[in-house]
């Protein structure tokens, strides 16, 4: 299984590299044609390791979520995480209005860890919590967020640009203007090193503190690594809904719910899964291209539904 997940991986990558409207040939490429170099370097190589960084980085957070919560159905996007990044993009904008690419990264983190934070205490206070409750609270906690950033915009005149790149969509990546996305490789790494403890979060407060888990810390380290990843790929490449929803779920499937053997599976789930949606979207209408954002909705919206339905059985 992981090998072939690999390979999928792999030829994804390849295909990710040679499609798309400037046409790019291999013979073009062994024959160090200056156009051709010039596509890959400057497009589609940063293209391909911000898509790779993204999908791993986004399937990561849910599994994290997911554990912090004991919901097989929360991630960014059914938590508010992703609409309150949106919220501290629009704050950042307005309120500083000549601040760089990390300062309003800093903004959505702020706005996303604060978000989680509130969304994990409402979800400790619900005495009966079913699989399907915790994620519809959540979408109802994110369409409030969503509603607040809208009015935002339409106050400060901002709403037709914010639609621009709220929407995720790869296509304007460019080498010098993706680079912040390898946040994420860190994030991978500490939370493989803390997989064991994840893991041991996911059994429940009361278990956690009774094997001597620091409760309270280790939940905080999870949403603060949550929020670095969701505000780098929203101020990157805007949002990208159920990548971190169907992947752990599927992985979860066949390997279990030990991170320290899953959570590598995961992150190249996640890569896959984005890449595969990411190259949909650039053959639907060639040569133009559908963003990501839509793509990934579409194909992880079947699959939560999958998800659903399977449970319910």
């Amino acid at each position: 299984m992981h090998a072939g997940l690999f390979g999928v991986f792999a030829a994804l990558c390849v295909a990710s590299l040679f499609v798309g409207a400037q046409q790019v040939a291999w013979s073009d490429v062994l024959g160090l044609s200056g156009d051709a170099w010039l596509t890959l370097t400057a497009s589609r190589l940063p293209r391909l390791a911000a898509l790779v960084l993204t999908g791993a980085g986004l399937a990561v957070c849910g599994v994290i979520l997911q554990h912090i919560v004991r919901n097989r159905f929360v991630e960014p996007a059914t938590t508010g995480g992703l609409d309150a990044a949106k919220l501290g993009i629009l704050v950042a904008m307005t309120a500083v209005p000549a601040a760089g690419t990390l300062s309003r990264m800093l903004f959505a983190m702020v706005f996303c860890l604060a978000s989680s934070l509130v969304f994990v205490a409402i979800v400790r206070r619900i005495p009966f919590k079913s699989a399907m409750l915790v994620p519809v609270i959540g979408l109802m906690y994110g369409g409030v967020l969503s509603a607040v950033a809208e009015f935002y915009a339409y106050r400060h005149n901002i709403l037709q640009s914010m639609q621009g790149w709220l929407l995720g969509d790869f296509s304007k990546i460019v080498q010098g203007h993706y680079e912040i996305v390898y946040l994420i490789l860190p994030i991978v790494v500490l939370t493989y090193l803390y997989a064991h403890r994840f893991t041991v979060l996911g059994m429940g407060e009361g278990m956690a503190m009774s094997l001597g888990l620091n409760y309270r810390a280790t939940v905080t380290l999870g949403l603060v690594l949550v929020a670095v990843t969701v505000s780098a790929t929203t101020i990157t490449v805007g949002a990208i809904p159920f990548v971190g929803l169907v992947v752990p779920n599927l992985v979860a499937l066949y390997y279990g719910d030990h991170l320290g053997r899953t959570l590598p599976v995961v992150a190249l789930g996640g890569a896959t899964l984005l890449l595969a949606c990411d190259i949909l979207g650039r053959v639907l209408i060639y040569p133009f291209e559908v963003p990501v954002g839509l793509s990934a909705g579409c194909v992880g919206g079947v699959l939560f539904l999958m998800l659903i339905v399977r449970r319910q059985r």
